[in-house]
């Protein structure tokens, strides 16, 4: 049966963005969920030849985590933005939010990579619709953007997500993002309740109030 609101990266039976498909082992996280094995001992036995690891021991506590400042800092010293503006502080807190499952408000260097990968994909999106390299897309090319991620929404849902996230009728790069990661945030939490796949479940007002707030 085909999932509403699911489909190619937003969908059952595909990645994610940035989800690995080999090497990393993968570990079961809070609720089933798959996520990447930890490194033990926080740096020990760290991947030092990873281009990544330089980015994210220069701003990552002894923990070996990132806050959301933290985060900034590193994105934009990798250069993922681009010619765009760096990523504002708010949307570092949801990109942690969205890999956050042992609930620390904090990312390790595997979240970390799996945001990078999230992010390269999000980006490569983009720039297929910002032709002109303004760092803003319009809302029919926003609309275009989630359809081709496989998400299968309707057209009002879509207009309230065009509305929430447009700035003067243009989204920037930072917006669309922020759109990318609550969608993905949204949709994981409901698939995981889901277990039917029938795109109906019931939710507890407070597990709905946490879902949604904590993203």
């Amino acid at each position: 049966m085909s999932y509403p609101g699911y489909g190619g990266h937003g969908g059952y039976g595909a990645p994610m963005p940035g989800a690995p498909t080999h090497g990393m082992q993968m570990v079961a996280g809070p609720g089933g969920y798959q996520a990447y094995g930890a490194y033990p001992g926080c740096f020990s036995g760290a991947p030092v030849n990873d281009p990544m690891w330089s980015y994210f021991t220069a701003v990552a506590g002894q923990d070996g985590e990132i806050d959301s400042e933290e985060l900034q800092r590193c994105l934009t010293q990798t250069g993922i933005s681009g010619t765009y503006s760096p990523f504002s502080i708010e949307t570092c807190r949801i990109m942690i939010a969205m890999l956050d499952r042992d609930m620390t408000s904090k990312m390790g260097f595997n979240e970390f990579k799996e945001l990078f990968g999230a992010l390269n994909v999000w980006k490569q999106n983009f720039m297929m619709f910002d032709q002109d390299r303004s760092g803003t897309v319009e809302p029919h090319e926003m609309s275009q953007a989630v359809l081709s991620m496989g998400y299968r929404i309707s057209a009002q849902t879509l207009n309230g997500i065009l509305k929430r996230y447009s700035k003067n009728g243009r989204i920037f790069f930072d917006d669309y993002v922020a759109c990318c990661v609550k969608l993905r945030a949204l949709t994981e939490t409901f698939k995981r309740r889901d277990n039917m796949q029938q795109g109906v479940v019931n939710f507890p007002y407070d597990d709905f109030i946490m879902c949604t707030m904590a993203i």
